[in-house]
This record gives C-alpha cells, sequence and structure tokens, in this order.
C-alpha cells in the first residue's frame, strides 16, 4: 500500500492514470459501434498498419503522435475507398492490406537508426510514458465523441443496424461511415501508446462485447462499456506498475476477465 501511494504522486503516474481513464471511456464507447458495424477486422488492420506508420514518422523526423493519427486517418480512408470500388470483398483488402503495410513497416524498422530498442514499446504499448499533448487530444476526441452521440445517436444506431434502411430515410450515410473511421483510426492511433499495435484492437473490442453480453438496452450498453473500459484500465497500470510488468498486456488481461465473467454471468 505505502508503494502505491507513493506511486500515485509521480507526475508520470498520474498522467498514465489520466490517459488510461480517457482512453477507457474513448474506447469504450467507440467499441460499441465497432461491434455493431462488423469492423473489428478493420480496426485490427488499421491498428496493426500503424506500425509502418510510427517508420514514417520515424524516417521523416515528425512528431509521433500526430504523425501516427495522419497516417491511421489516410490508411483507413484509403482500404475503405479500395473496398468500395472493387470487386473483391472487404475482408480480402483487409487482408492484403494488413500483409503489406506489415511487411513494409517491419522492413522499414531496419533503416531507422536507433529505434530498434523501442520495437517492444511499440508493440506492446507503454501507458507510463504518455505525455500532456497526448492526454489533450484524447480530451478532445472524448468531448466531440459524447457530442456526437448526443446529437446524433438516432442515426448512429439505425446505421449500425441497417444502412439500407438509412438510405431509404435518407441519411447521409457515407459522411456518417467516413467521420467514424476518421474517429477509429484517431482512436487507435492514440491507443498505440497505451496498450501497443498488437493489443490496440482487443482494447476497442473486449468491452463492447462484455457490455453487449450483459445488456440488452443500447445506453446501459454504452454506459457499461466505459465502465469497463475505464476500470480495466486503472487496475491494469496500477498492477504494472507495483509489479514492472507491461501496462498494456495487463490492461487487456483485466478486460478479459471482465469478458470471462461476463460470459459466466450470462450463462446462468
Amino acid at each position: 500500500m505505502q508503494n502505491l501511494v507513493e506511486l500515485l504522486q509521480e507526475p508520470f503516474m498520474q498522467r498514465a492514470l489520466g490517459g488510461g481513464i480517457l482512453l477507457g471511456i474513448v474506447g469504450g464507447l467507440l467499441g460499441c459501434f465497432v461491434i455493431l458495424r462488423g469492423l473489428s477486422l478493420f480496426g485490427d488492420t488499421l491498428g496493426h498498419a500503424c506500425i509502418l506508420g510510427v517508420v514514417i514518422g520515424a524516417l521523416v523526423q515528425l512528431p509521433p503522435t500526430p504523425s501516427l493519427i495522419l497516417f491511421a486517418i489516410a490508411f483507413g480512408i484509403t482500404v475503405r475507398l479500395l473496398a468500395e470500388r472493387t470487386h473483391l470483398g472487404e475482408d480480402t483488402i483487409l487482408g492484403v492490406a494488413l500483409a503489406g503495410s506489415v511487411s513494409l513497416g517491419l522492413i522499414g524498422f531496419t533503416f531507422v537508426r536507433g529505434f530498434r530498442g523501442n520495437l517492444t514499446a511499440v508493440l506492446f504499448g507503454d501507458i507510463l510514458a504518455i505525455g500532456n499533448l497526448d492526454l489533450l487530444i484524447l480530451l478532445v476526441l472524448l468531448l466531440l465523441i459524447i457530442a456526437a452521440i448526443y446529437f446524433t445517436l438516432p442515426q448512429q444506431v439505425l446505421i449500425s443496424l441497417s444502412t439500407e434502411l438509412a438510405r431509404v430515410r435518407k441519411l447521409p450515410v457515407l459522411t456518417y461511415q467516413y467521420s467514424f473511421i476518421i474517429l477509429l483510426a484517431i482512436v487507435i492511433a492514440l491507443s498505440i501508446r497505451a496498450v501497443g499495435i498488437l493489443l490496440v484492437n482487443g482494447f476497442l473490442v473486449i468491452p463492447a462485447a462484455t457490455a453487449r453480453l450483459l445488456c440488452s438496452r443500447f445506453i446501459p450498453f454504452l454506459l457499461l462499456s466505459a465502465t469497463i473500459g475505464v476500470s480495466s484500465a486503472v487496475v491494469g497500470i496500477v498492477v504494472s506498475a507495483l509489479f514492472n510488468l507491461p501496462s498494456g498486456p495487463c490492461m487487456i488481461l483485466v478486460q478479459l476477465l471482465w469478458f470471462g465473467g461476463a460470459v459466466m454471468g450470462s450463462r446462468s
């Protein structure tokens, strides 16, 4: 307990907890729409492709957070356009994009001097290294998401459940879809700092999947997903700091405990 109190007094720990809380809420809310729209594979591809974004940012010596956000947005929109304008299935396009981006990223790491030692942090994350700029971006993003949900929730639900019916009702489906992709790309880019490229999609999907097992109404579904995201982040960060373990895997394991409990509870 004394070690925990001392840790909580450290600025880096306070920033990590603040980032975990913001990421937990953002990931929990956005993850609900990810699973309802069947975008789990899209999110996974986008997350893994960010390894190429990290390499490009390092090669051209741009600040890591803005460059990763711009890459994620550009990659997400490009993949979606390719899926819409080709006769191939979306899963095929995602498979090609995933293999190509990861291959280029891993090859690119060999040309980035002095960066190979940071590969573990990129793959598995380290929320203890989160900065003030990341916190500010996360706060602004959270406010935008809350505002979007508040003002467009009926439209977002309709598009999530049936795009055809949304088009019949003359909703700007493409505008909503691409706006969501941009938001998703930004969240994934920021989440990589916390949980790493390999685990970033789980950070979005697991809280929402857990809440879906326990809730049948939409608003409680959103709130419970955000609650699971926050609690998992806080507990995971504290455990990782106390026992000197990787923060990203610790947070995901707490989420998995939530999910296992929900599975057992839904069967009883």
